[in-house]
């Protein structure tokens, strides 16, 4: 099989393919072919190491995909050789051809989305479920304010926040984004400095739920445009930032962050038994912004965190 390997941390560049053996699963086990593989910022972050929990070196990169089983561990149920599925997790990584994970990372992926589709769902649909369900406990009705929600988790939250009657204002910088917001069901789509827009949305009184993917740009804005009794739910953050903290005081606002990887495996459960009839019946439809080839790792992390997008990146082992 083949698989990128990263040997230290650092540029893009530290990623470089190589032929390995292809593992056997053990039990409780399967291996997947992969035939996309998503590509999330995380990983750029853990490649240059920049990220609070690194891997011991050499490691693969990722944790999304999307194939078919080709062989069983022992104690296996549910699943069968040629079974389609999606990877949310991996115990080899899955910047590769071939991917092994536990039986618990895997979902079968519905007919009615490509590999490339099943690829991008693993941690942005996660990821925003958690935002906005197990963290801010949206209910119908609400309004919800989606900084990036051009990109793959806030896409995600778009459809997300549709299928749960949520009122949506969601936020992008280019055409292209603005497009692929709307088409996921926001209401509003403005730039990301439209403060005016979005209280005027709201009637003055502000969007109840932040799904805020760049703190350290917006949080003071989100702290002065966030509804009495609101709640800002912290997903992206690339660094420090100076806020008033009068304003949660005086509005009473709740301001929380998600890491996934933090999630406990019952959320996790949680989490893709609610995805699954979404995705079933394509309500749930995830955004393909490009594909790289596995060799062009590098040249994908490149993309992804140069901003200008509308959806998910994946690679095609």
């Amino acid at each position: 099989m083949k698989k990128i390997i990263v040997n230290s941390f650092g540029p893009p560049s530290v990623m470089h393919i190589e032929a390995v053996e292809t593992p056997l699963p053990a039990a409780n086990e399967v291996l997947v072919q992969l035939a996309a593989v998503g590509v999330n910022p995380v990983d750029t972050y853990i490649r240059s190491g920049a990220y609070g929990k690194l891997p011991q070196l050499p490691y693969t990169p990722g944790f999304d995909g999307a194939g078919t089983i080709v062989a069983l561990g022992n104690n296996v149920r549910h699943y069968s050789e040629g079974d389609r599925v999606y990877l949310f997790g991996s115990a080899t990584g899955t910047y590769a051809d071939h991917a092994l994970c536990s039986a618990d990372q895997i979902r079968a992926l519905p007919d009615e989305l490509n590999f490339a589709q099943g690829a991008a769902i693993g941690i942005p649909y996660a990821t925003a479920w958690r935002a906005l369900f197990q963290v801010a406990k949206a209910r119908p009705g609400q309004t919800v304010l989606i900084r990036g929600a051009s990109g793959g988790v806030g896409i995600a939250a778009t459809q997300l926040a549709r299928m749960a009657g949520l009122h949506i204002v969601g936020t992008a910088s280019t055409e292209i984004g603005k497009r692929a917001v709307a088409s996921s069901g926001a209401d509003l789509v403005v730039d990301h400095g439209a403060t005016e827009d979005i209280l005027a949305f709201t009637n003055g009184t502000g969007p109840d739920i932040i799904i805020e993917m760049l703190a350290n740009a917006n949080m003071q804005n989100d702290l002065d445009i966030a509804a009495r009794n609101g709640m800002i739910v912290i997903v992206g953050n690339r660094g420090s930032v100076t806020i008033d903290p009068r304003l949660i005081m005086s509005k009473e606002l709740t301001v929380r962050g998600v890491l996934l990887f933090a999630a406990p495996a019952s959320d996790l459960r949680e989490i893709h038994d609610g995805l699954a009839p979404g995705l079933r019946d394509c309500v749930l439809k995830p955004i393909i912004a490009k594909e790289f080839n596995l060799s062009d790792a590098p040249a994908a992390h490149e993309y992804i965190i140069g901003g200008n997008r509308a959806g998910k990146c994946v690679l095609l082992p």
